[in-house]
């Protein structure tokens, strides 16, 4: 965040809704020096600066732990500050970046330089997720005590897989004994290379090299087991079949110690709403799944098996993303999307309660990464918080983002609820889609 010092903030009347604690209850939140300074009725204060929340839900700031910023090296994708911009529009007040930019995050200064441009030009909190190995090459373990120090919250070569499970196994064992968070991008790429979209009849009939489920199944299965035997904490990125819940969800009747997310597109989206002209829009990795896998991550939302929404927001250039179907990058942005279709695709149809939705895009990924007074709205936590109107109504207008990448199959969606107010360290960085600097 910009440095600086805010004037009190005082949230009048809103529905406070707190998974932390269980609470969901019309009461004042007063913000003061950074912290949550009181929660409860008939607060007041001359000196604060006050906003009528009468009609709104001030829920603890969102934290999305699935992110590309593309900085270092890649800022024609998007940079550290669009990235963020994006964020507070979407109403997160936290990201987790992954290690996989143009310069990797895989050493103590990659991972400095982040956390400064977070601070220099960013609107949100930022936390980078350091590469696991070395270049995300899966060939030598990456200097973690250093990446530690330095500031990363946990590793993850995410957009590549570990192939080599000995190499696995001993990265994890030095992860465990640093105390970090490891997260998976599950899949087998024997069972993956070179194809582009989900195996099904669509594939075939318009020649496209199919990516089989079973590339995801076998790699989570494989990163769970390798994880319980060394005992290190895992996360399961993206989330796409079946099967994949159903492992995880063994995994934690058995005791480990895994999470795992899924991604808006990935609950709202399966091969019947694929155009048939396979509009790059589309291409993601893991891929839109069959109309049953669908439904097991929405079940896996329901039950918890899946405990984190996150947006895998990974935008490309115009350029890139306007090719032939096969030679497209994989990647579609979610920052500014990813609260709107959380409450139409899984609060309104009732698979779960808006403090349920709250629980899996606040509370439980902070916890997740470790981030002390984040993910709730208590006296002395931190003072991220988001307003929500439950009730607006929008359509998702690419144009209009913050974010550099405008790669959406989402355009044109009328979405109901979003974030009308973003509050980082007790300062309003985005109010009304209006944003700080602006």
């Amino acid at each position: 965040m910009p440095s600086g010092k805010s004037r009190p903030l005082l949230l009048k009347g809103g529905t406070v809704v707190d998974p932390a604690r269980g609470l969901y209850a019309k009461a004042d939140v007063f913000l003061r020096g950074g912290r949550v300074a009181a929660v409860e009725r008939g607060l007041a204060d001359p000196k604060a600066e006050v906003v009528d929340c009468r009609e709104f839900f001030v829920v603890p700031g969102l934290v999305d732990m699935h992110v590309h910023l593309r900085e270092p090296g890649l800022e024609d994708k998007e940079t550290i500050a669009t990235g963020t911009r994006a964020a507070a529009l979407g109403g997160f007040t936290s990201i987790a970046c992954k290690a996989n930019t143009g310069q990797f995050v895989d050493n103590e200064a990659a991972v400095e330089y982040v956390r400064y441009i977070a601070e220099l030009r960013g609107l949100v909190n930022v936390f980078p997720i350091a590469a696991l190995t070395e270049g995300l090459a899966g060939a030598g373990i990456a200097p973690l005590h250093e990446l530690r120090e330095a500031g990363a919250v946990a590793l993850s070569d995410d957009g590549h897989p570990v192939r080599r499970s000995g190499l696995l196994l001993n990265a994890l064992k030095y992860a465990r004994d640093v105390g970090f968070l490891v997260i998976s991008h599950a899949e087998e790429e024997a069972l993956s290379e070179g194809g582009v979209v989900s195996a099904g009849p669509s594939a075939t009939a318009a020649g496209l090299e199919p990516i089989l489920a079973e590339a995801e199944e076998v790699g989570t299965a494989r990163d769970i087991l390798v994880a319980a035997r060394v005992g290190v904490p895992l996360h399961v990125d993206h989330v796409s079949t079946a099967r994949s819940v159903e492992t995880v969800r063994d995994a934690k009747r058995r005791g480990f110690d895994v999470t795992a997310e899924a991604t808006p597109h990935h609950f709202c989206l399966d091969q019947s709403a694929l155009p048939d002209d396979f509009d790059p829009k589309t291409k993601v990795n893991p891929p839109i799944r069959s109309a049953a896998d669908r439904e097991a991550v929405v079940a896996g939302l329901r039950d918890g098996t899946l405990e984190i929404i996150a947006s895998d927001h990974a935008p490309h250039t115009l350029a890139e993303k306007d090719q032939p179907y096969q030679h497209a990058p994989f990647g579609i942005v979610g920052l500014e999307t990813t609260l709107g279709l959380t409450l139409t695709y899984l609060v309104e149809p009732g698979h779960l309660s808006f403090g349920e939705a709250v629980e899996r895009l606040s509370t439980n990924p902070a916890r997740r990464l470790g981030l002390a007074g984040k993910g709730e709205i208590t006296v002395g936590s931190a003072a991220d918080v988001t307003v929500i109107d439950r009730s607006r109504r929008w359509t998702v207008d690419p144009g209009k983002f913050a974010s550099k990448g405008v790669n959406t199959p989402f355009a044109g969606w009328e979405l109901i609820g979003r974030a009308v107010l973003t509050v980082v360290g007790g300062r309003v960085v985005m109010a009304d889609g209006g944003l700080l600097g602006d």
